[in-house]
């Protein structure tokens, strides 16, 4: 096959992980219970604020968009990952791949801002206590949530179209998921354009994130500072505390999933750190937030206490 020529195989190979045999069913186990155990809490803190009417507040609201775009994104990537650990050949279909990593750009791009207007809600709460009632409505809530997936879906959507335009000349895919990079290293075909748009992409997305986080807690923390209220910086610190943690668990396993991508010769830490950029805030969501969260513990609890 000459280098240019396309492929008309619509069945790609992935290069998955080297597992010693050993390994392979504690790994197995291991994804299986951690797959279980977030679809376990994130599913069980939505039923629970749809059925308590307690919790029928914007903030568990917008926590929802947190949980369904948890579950969602890891469903699109961990059973696939726990079947290509059991199996010596990883084949996935061209649209299958596409797919995946659709959803993986649009989990990665959807939590920054969830998490924003997650931002936005506590600097309403804490900043503008007697106007929150007016400010954060049922519309304005959902506005706020189709805004986020929205945007999301358009930018990603850009992203994976300037990818499936691409002619491919390979077949193998060096990962163990899909996502854009590694689909649009399967081209002989210039990829300028795709990796111009990348990085727009990523730039544009950290830029209002890190900005959007930075400026809302820096007014929260001069509203505190200035006011001086010792119940207002506690509560200050109760909810935003949960919610900074989160963020800044996400960021940085994102950062490090994008560098590795510009380091080729750590191929193994590079497919690590992307699933558990996944997983991890994933299961540490409802736990951080619940905790933190007194209305939300507190049903918790009272659930937890009924049973027994």
């Amino acid at each position: 096959m000459e280098k240019n020529a396309s492929v008309a195989s619509d069945v790609l190979e992935l290069q998955g992980f080297d597992i010693s045999p050993e390994f392979t069913y504690p790994l197995f186990f291991l994804l299986l219970l951690v797959y279980l155990s977030l679809l376990f809490s994130n599913i069980g803190v939505l039923a629970l604020i749809i059925m308590e009417k307690s919790l029928h507040q914007p903030m568990y609201f917008l926590f929802c968009n947190l949980s369904v775009n948890d579950v969602i994104g890891n469903t699109a990537l961990l059973p696939q990952v726990m079947a290509h650990v059991l199996s010596t050949k990883r084949f996935i279909t061209y649209n299958q791949c596409v797919a995946q990593a659709f959803h993986s750009h649009t989990f990665g791009s959807a939590s920054h801002l969830i998490l924003i207007i997650m931002a936005i809600d506590r600097y309403v709460a804490i900043c503008h206590p007697l106007r929150y009632s007016s400010i954060m409505t049922g519309r304005t809530v959902v506005g706020l949530s189709v805004v986020v997936w929205g945007v999301s879906l358009v930018l990603v959507s850009v992203l994976l179209g300037l990818t499936v335009r691409l002619s491919r000349c390979r077949s193998f895919i060096q990962n163990a998921y899909c996502d854009n990079p590694s689909l649009f290293k399967l081209s002989c075909e210039d990829v300028s354009i795709n990796n111009i748009y990348g990085l727009v992409f990523t730039v544009l997305l950290f830029t209002c994130s890190i900005g959007g986080i930075v400026i809302t807690y820096m007014r929260i923390a001069l509203i505190c500072w200035i006011k001086k209220n010792k119940e207002l910086n506690n509560r200050a610190l109760q909810t935003c505390a949960s919610h900074l943690l989160l963020y800044l668990i996400m960021l940085w396993s994102g950062f490090l999933t994008i560098t590795l991508h510009r380091f080729p010769n750590y191929p193994d830490l590079r497919k690590i750190a992307h699933i558990l950029f996944h997983v991890v805030p994933a299961n540490l969501n409802p736990v951080i937030y619940g905790l933190q969260t007194k209305s939300l513990r507190v049903k918790i609890i009272k659930i937890f206490l009924d049973k027994v």
